[in-house]
């Protein structure tokens, strides 16, 4: 299965800009386990969207997991809404990935 991460800032951006570095590298460590597929800030820069694999069962338990491990939660600095999605249409590229 997989999930969609919906991150929304709730500090002022130097804030966030501070634990940037952190926040992407461990965006890195879940890209290297294969888990991240994508990931990027919105436009305008008010937060950012994961595109991540969870286990079908129980995936909420994941995305807590994954949310709890962000520098950005650690600090206070993001809301996060967290999405299991269950992708019909281009499943097989993201299979892929």
């Amino acid at each position: 299965m997989y999930a969609l991460i919906l991150v929304r800032y709730r500090r002022p951006l130097p804030e966030v800009e501070a634990v940037t570095e952190a926040h992407r590298a461990y965006l890195g460590t879940l890209k290297a386990q294969g888990i991240l597929l994508a990931s990027g800030p919105l436009d305008p820069r008010f937060g950012g969207a994961w595109l991540v694999r969870v286990q079908d069962e129980n995936p909420l338990a994941d995305l807590d997991t994954l949310r709890d491990g962000d520098p950005f939660h650690k600090a206070g600095l993001a809301n996060y809404e967290l999405l299991p999605w269950h992708v019909m249409a281009g499943k097989d590229g993201f299979d892929k990935m």
